[in-house]
């Protein structure tokens, strides 16, 4: 169960880091773009949260 967790950990890392990746690039965002970009990363950390608990558990 432990690498199953490990991956979905891995793959949620990677979207959010490709989320900032596109944030940073791009220079001329407007803001329902930026609002968008930030729910998308509001539901990845939870994610990542979530993923992170139930590893300890």
């Amino acid at each position: 169960m432990d690498d199953k967790i490990d991956i979905a950990i891995l793959y949620y890392s990677k979207k959010g880091q490709d989320i900032l990746d596109a944030v940073n690039s791009n220079n001329n965002l407007s803001a329902d773009e930026i609002i968008h970009y930030g729910e998308e990363m509001a539901a990845i950390e939870y994610k990542l949260t979530a993923l992170e608990v139930a590893k300890e558990s």
